[in-house]
């Protein structure tokens, strides 16, 4: 018996098995592949990202962005530079996610790869079901009516069971669920997302005078497709090229990325990795915890839904995740319940934010392009939200932006 099993050992898992451990909790990090594994991922640190990483970045970073290309469909071309300054980091998924699991068993986490999951199961204690909050185990308005010392002997007598296949099954007092968009925990917990995207990338090698062309530079298009985006980001001898938008444009979105490649010049090269993801966005209300099981980074729809920049909000919702199973497992009775909240008060503003840029983008991609390129200090602002001085959530709590807003998506 664990005091918390974490399934899925991305940037979401390793992060709350570092916490649970630090907390004092015995911890179990399962995940499915052997690490290091690739990841379709553009592979770009924001400063959240950076802040909450909580390992040492130096030996992982293959470029610093102070340059910033943006299009309109390919056109337009505008190149803005912040010499000396540097907006993203670049990393390779498969070295940074090694090093964040290893920085989960340093803290004190056992690390199992090649576990696939196939189930969980809430055991039934004798004083009632495992759950916390009534019988189907979901959170109430206000975290139940339960009295809290009913609640705790609850929390006592119960666990999880994870079933594995082609091995026993492990129990834990609290599971943290963070498999990914495609997991098993996400379905178990019952999250709902209401915007579903296709990702399309690859990563092609390319000579050195192609290296040193786009080196500290990423290129951002803004796409044909509503709400679709492309992008460039170098790393050293390595391009990672990619589009995203939403899945009922599948068909579309293949067509920007193969023309997207051949306007690049990079159609004859074979790339190292040429893949596709579905990245799903959470829905306000959904749940983030069924009874004993939280989830949290893509296996809660937790992202950018303008962006769709993931690894901040995995960090930082793994962390929530991790501090709330270890105090859990460890007797308090209201951690639990309060995992919701923090992560609503945390990371919800961010997302509402991300909505409504998003909506006001979908119509107006033209708009975006014009402020970042014509309007005076437009691109400093974007400098600093991208390296997280300010977020988008504060700039949309301006008075005279919110009305821009407002009546642009009117």
């Amino acid at each position: 018996m664990f005091d918390v099993i974490v399934i899925g050992a991305g940037p979401a898992g390793a992060s709350a098995a570092r916490a649970a451990a630090r907390a004092g909790a015995t911890v179990c990090l399962l995940e499915r592949a052997e690490l290091p594994r690739y990841k379709t991922c553009g592979g770009g640190l924001v400063g959240l990202s950076a802040d909450h990483a909580g390992v040492d970045l130096s030996n992982l970073v293959r470029a610093s962005i102070d340059q910033l290309t943006v299009t309109l469909n390919g056109r337009l071309a505008r190149t803005r530079r912040r010499p000396g300054r540097p907006m993203l980091s670049m990393v390779m998924r498969s070295e940074f996610d090694r090093a964040l699991a290893d920085s989960a068993c340093a803290a004190g986490a056992s690390l199992r790869t090649g576990v696939h999951v196939t189930g969980l199961r809430e055991v039934t204690g004798p004083t009632g079901p495992a759950g916390l909050d009534g019988p189907a185990g979901l959170d109430g308005p206000a975290g139940g009516e339960v009295r809290a010392a009913e609640r705790f002997q609850r929390q006592q007598a119960g666990c999880v069971e994870v079933s594995v296949r082609g091995g026993p099954d492990l129990r834990a007092r609290v599971v943290v669920g963070a498999d990914g968009a495609s997991g098993r925990t996400g379905g178990y917990v019952g999250v709902r997302c209401d915007q579903v995207d296709v990702g399309l990338e690859g990563e092609f090698p390319v000579s050195a005078p192609t290296a040193r062309r786009w080196a500290g530079r990423v290129l951002l298009d803004w796409g044909p497709v509503p709400g679709s985006y492309a992008w460039l980001f170098p790393k050293g001898e390595a391009l990672t090229v990619g589009v995203i938008g939403s899945r009922a444009h599948g068909g579309a979105l293949r067509s920007y990325y193969t023309d997207l490649v051949r306007g690049l010049g990079l159609d004859a090269v074979t790339p190292l990795h040429d893949s596709g993801h579905l990245t799903r966005v959470r829905a306000v209300g959904s749940p983030l915890r069924r009874g004993r099981v939280l989830v949290a980074g893509d296996a809660a729809g937790l992202l950018d839904p303008w962006t769709r920049e993931g690894i901040s909000f995995a960090l930082r919702s793994g962390r929530l995740a991790g501090e709330a199973a270890a105090r859990a497992a460890l007797g308090d009775p209201c951690a639990l319940v309060d995992y919701p909240r923090r992560v609503e008060a945390v990371l919800g503003p961010e997302m509402d934010a991300g909505r409504e840029v998003q909506a006001v983008y979908t119509r107006h991609p033209g708009l975006l392009h014009a402020l970042l390129t014509c309007m005076p200090g437009t691109f400093g602002l974007f400098g600093r939200i991208v390296d997280g001085r300010t977020t988008v959530a504060r700039q949309l709590r301006r008075p005279g932006v919110r009305s821009v807003t407002a009546a642009i998506t009117r």
